[in-house]
């Protein structure tokens, strides 16, 4: 996730919306190879490991064409980009930002499960719930049984390794 960072924003400094679709073909060929990875004989964990990547790498390949290159986003101040979680390495430590958040990476393993597919109100979720956490507070999702509220917060705290 860091290097998904690092490279759409060295993308948008380059070129803008054309550097953008560059790193969108480069995306795509390294999520079709990922694909042919997991289509071969590998083992349970591997497995498991890779479609969590592979759920990770489509959002973010979405996140560059239907978010930034469809609405034609070039300037990292944004709110398109900002919006998105982002990973940075910043003096020897992860930080992750979203709008402006800016939240500790906590480092902490919490096995190796799949994720979730992060859709726009679970990227809606993300954001107020990480701006709550920025603030010192907590977040309390509501809404009706089995609409996705806790594997929601399960899978923010994977991406913030924190339990």
């Amino acid at each position: 996730m860091i290097y998904w960072t690092m490279e759409a924003e060295a993308a948008m400094n380059k070129s803008g919306v054309q550097g953008l679709m560059q790193y969108y073909n480069v995306l795509t060929t390294q999520l079709n190879e990922t694909v042919d990875v997991v289509r071969s004989e590998i083992d349970k964990l591997q497995r498991c490991t890779l479609e969590a990547l592979i759920v990770l790498d489509v959002h973010n390949k979405d996140v560059i064409n239907q978010d930034l290159i469809q609405q034609n986003i070039n300037d990292l101040n944004e709110f398109a980009w900002l919006a998105q979680l982002r990973y940075y390495w910043q003096d020897n430590d992860v930080i992750v930002k979203i709008t402006n958040a800016v939240l500790a990476y906590n480092y902490e393993y919490l096995g190796n499960s799949a994720r979730l597919v992060i859709t726009p109100l679970t990227d809606r979720c993300y954001r107020t719930l990480c701006g709550a956490i920025h603030l010192n507070y907590g977040g309390a999702p509501e809404g009706p049984a089995g609409t996705g509220k806790t594997e929601t917060v399960k899978d923010l705290s994977k991406a913030l390794a924190r339990q």
